[in-house]
């Protein structure tokens, strides 16, 4: 470890390689919320967060495992489509909250061309949230489809062994791999319409103001004015 005066310990989640404190930085300053996407092996999770003086608050979020709970999601979760899906959503209920701007956060991750991270950002993007980006990063429509799976399943259909052990998780599910694309398009459009039918019912909750009444004015009568407290001493004054 080096050593010497002018030496200076890094911060621990920068020795732990969680943080990079310079594009960090660079967050802050913008003074938008980020638009934070991590994946893990087996789901993607997408973030609205707000950095403030106590600490980064969540503004909303999503969990490519909300697809499979609420939108009867049949896929992977955590496959391009999924990831598309998640940025979706997230970027619907930021809008819902009022969120309308945001700047990409992929932490420590490799920014690959075409990746899901940038499926994700595709999907927040669709949903109306502006986000600064180049547009050679983000995956084609066909793959966000989930067509090179379409394309891959016809391609295994020659060999029914392996074609049941790569499918075997979407073939118990009961979702043929050739029918994820409808399925793919069903969900979103179940995604889509859950919050437009919310935006609805909100539109009708707000109730016109009534109104006001008018209110005749009350005149009061014209009383005798009280008699004022006359004290014991100049009482026997008079009297005398």
């Amino acid at each position: 470890m080096a050593t010497g005066p002018r030496y200076r310990i890094a911060f621990r989640r920068r020795r732990e390689g969680k943080t990079n404190y310079r594009r960090r930085k660079a967050f802050v300053l913008s003074g938008l919320p980020r638009f934070v996407v991590r994946r893990t092996l087996k789901r993607v999770i997408a973030q609205v967060i707000k950095a403030e003086i106590v600490g980064d608050r969540v503004l909303v979020s999503a969990d490519s495992t909300e697809l499979a709970r609420q939108y009867d999601w049949l896929g992977n979760c955590s496959n391009l489509p999924a990831s598309y899906l998640t940025g979706l959503l997230c970027g619907l209920k930021a809008l819902a909250s009022g969120v309308k701007e945001a700047v990409l956060d992929i932490g420590l991750q490799s920014p690959t061309r075409g990746a899901r991270l940038f499926a994700t950002l595709k999907g927040a993007l669709d949903a109306g949230i502006m986000i600064p980006h180049d547009e050679n990063v983000l995956p084609s429509e066909k793959r966000i489809h989930g067509e090179h799976i379409v394309a891959y399943a016809k391609q295994l259909a020659a060999s029914p062994e392996v074609y049941q052990t790569r499918f075997s998780e979407l073939l118990s599910r009961g979702l043929p791999p050739e029918n994820i694309t409808e399925h793919f398009l069903s969900v979103k459009e179940k995604i889509v319409s859950s919050f437009r039918e919310e935006k609805a019912s909100k539109e009708k909750r707000v109730k016109v103001k009534p109104k006001a009444k008018s209110h005749k004015k009350i005149t009061r009568k014209a009383t005798a004015k009280p008699k004022r407290r006359v004290s014991t001493r100049k009482k026997r004054e008079i009297e005398k």
